[in-house]
């Protein structure tokens, strides 16, 4: 059936293992790759987590990166940066990464519910990820102006609004990408 994610009502097949694990490898790599405009980089995390809702689904979408996230902390130069460890979540930023969780979650339900390339479901895509990014900022920001003392304004200026206008590019090149490559991988026998 048309738009139905991977993960659905379906056990861990080994193909929805190895999905799995390709998109966390993907995310390794290009997670470091950011770019450095103040204390939260641009990288390409969360257009890799939504990709990955709409080939695996909200469940495993949502432990691929927690999966991601575990071998940061263990100390794999994955994060931003080609930085690792413990310390870097427990910094300022590391509420953006612990906020991704959310945003995978959030995300992932509305994508795997209304997966499909009609304008009404792409609306409902895009309503999904536009809310589960704002949880994400909104978990990052305020983890952010905890750790340093600094403002919700002033957080927000250095934090978020810089990033808008990318996230949502990147919102739309993952809606135009992400439906086609999991009709694809399903094609191939990646049910």
């Amino acid at each position: 059936m048309e738009g139905k994610a991977m993960a659905g009502k379906r056990s861990f097949t080994t193909v929805n293992m190895v999905m799995m694990a390709l998109f966390a490898a993907v995310t390794c790599v290009l997670a470091p790759l950011a770019v450095p405009i103040g204390p939260v980089p641009i990288s390409l995390t969360n257009l890799v987590i939504y990709i990955s809702l709409y080939v695996l689904g909200w469940k495993q979408g949502t432990i691929t990166y927690i999966v991601y996230l575990l071998l940061g902390l263990a100390g794999l130069p994955v994060f931003s940066g080609f930085e690792g460890g413990i310390g870097k979540f427990a910094g300022p930023t590391g509420g953006y990464l612990a906020g991704f969780i959310l945003m995978s979650v959030i995300c992932g339900i509305f994508i795997e519910k209304w997966n499909r390339t009609t304008p009404l479901h792409i609306t409902l895509n895009m309503a999904g990820m536009i809310l589960g990014t704002a949880a994400a900022y909104a978990f990052g920001t305020a983890w952010f102006c905890i750790s340093t003392g600094t403002g919700v304004m002033a957080a927000l200026t250095v934090c978020v609004f810089p990033f808008i206008i990318g996230d949502l590019i990147k919102m739309v090149v993952a809606s135009a990408v992400g439906p086609v490559t999991g009709r694809q991988i399903r094609k191939m026998g990646g049910k």
